[in-house]
């Protein structure tokens, strides 16, 4: 299976300046797990996932005063829609994080993440028939 296959394609996309309440707000109401941090004044394309926010939270920073761009991952591994499942599994073991986002010609096209993964390799849950009764 490709990551094409498997990605996320409803992107949630912050600007740096987004403090890591706001990220955490929009992240929780779409319920995933990171977001696209843009910001062409520092290269372009970072993450922010929930792991950068708990950090903040941890360490007794304030999420009202804290701006995404501090706590951005500017340094990212891409993953390419044509990647197999394999390959995205392998990058996010070697760099030890759990999301990967997806870039079609340069542009963010889907996030995958480990969740994403599993989804796909796990078979569905076998639901039993009802019993029919006569």
């Amino acid at each position: 299976m490709l990551v094409h296959e498997a990605m996320s394609t409803v992107v949630l996309t912050i600007g740096p300046a987004h403090t890591l309440r706001q990220a955490a707000a929009l992240m929780s109401a779409r319920r995933v797990g990171a977001a696209v941090v843009y910001d062409p004044d520092a290269g372009g394309i970072g993450i922010l996932t929930e792991r950068d926010v708990l950090d903040s939270v941890g360490l007794g920073q304030d999420p009202d005063t804290e701006r995404a761009h501090a706590h951005t991952t500017t340094d990212v591994v891409f993953a390419a829609p044509s990647w197999t499942l394999e390959e995205a599994a392998r990058a996010m073991a070697h760099g030890g994080f759990r999301h990967l986002i997806v870039l079609d010609r340069g542009e963010p096209a889907g996030i995958v993440s480990v969740r994403d993964i599993i989804r796909c390799w796990t078979p569905a849950r076998h639901r039993p028939e009802a019993a029919v009764t006569a």
